[in-house]
């Protein structure tokens, strides 16, 4: 079968009522990102950041996987599906997905604060005083600005194999989706997924421009005729 690398973005989670990274302030859910999205804002106040990200662990709970994200689980029928993710929520795991990579980490796993290491899975609140396996305050896995992204050559890697890519959710204009293009092979051809796209289509290149769950079932049905 065929390789079908998929990168999703913001935009496959938000039909599912998971609201989106930042505003057009950049503020996220009324806090500037820096101050719940950064190891800085982690070490000024890291009661404030636990309960930034308690309260986004909860609202994951209370949001199921749209039509986007089965469909692209049902394309494993047809081909060799591997999906690179910038989001942190599980719906692609619970739409039935079987190979999903996060770039940002998840937001139901905690680590320790002094170490990527020591990640574990973790579905219920974050308090101070929580411990690492290592003695430090536990902390969300999640990539915050700043910080490497310890996912991103495997990625390269996952990409460089791709017959056909599809992005969804997330703008060629931005990174990493924009970097990881780059690396697919000459004759791959890529679907873009966007209601509001900032490129057009040529001969690599499809552009639908339309939200995820209507985009993904069309290129469903154009990719399963080859």
């Amino acid at each position: 079968m065929k390789n079908l690398v998929v990168l999703t973005g913001a935009g496959v989670s938000a039909e599912s009522g998971v609201n989106t990274f930042r505003d057009a302030g950049g503020l996220w859910e009324g806090h500037d990102v820096m101050e719940v999205a950064s190891p800085q804002g982690f070490a000024r106040n890291p009661e404030l950041v636990l309960d930034f990200y308690n309260k986004r662990r909860a609202q994951l709970k209370e949001v199921e996987p749209n039509e986007a994200h089965y469909c692209i689980a049902g394309l494993e029928r047809n081909f060799n599906v591997y999906i690179i993710t910038q989001n942190v929520d599980d719906l692609h795991e619970r739409a039935g997905s079987s190979r999903v990579l996060h770039l940002h980490g998840e937001l139901l796993k905690a680590r320790s604060s002094k170490t990527d290491d020591h990640v574990i899975e973790h579905r219920d609140d974050i308090s101070m005083g929580d411990k690492a396996a290592d003695g430090s305050q536990l902390r969300p896995h999640i990539v915050w600005f700043g910080e490497e992204v310890p996912m991103m050559d495997r990625a390269v890697e996952i990409v460089q194999q791709a017959d056909i890519l599809m992005i969804v959710g997330t703008s060629l204009q931005v990174y990493p989706a924009a970097g990881l293009r780059n690396f697919i092979a000459s004759h791959v051809h890529t679907y873009l997924i966007d209601p509001a796209p900032a490129v057009s289509s040529n001969d690599r290149l499809t552009v639908i421009s339309k939200k995820a769950t209507q985009g993904v079932r069309e290129v469903a049905d154009l990719i399963t005729q080859f």
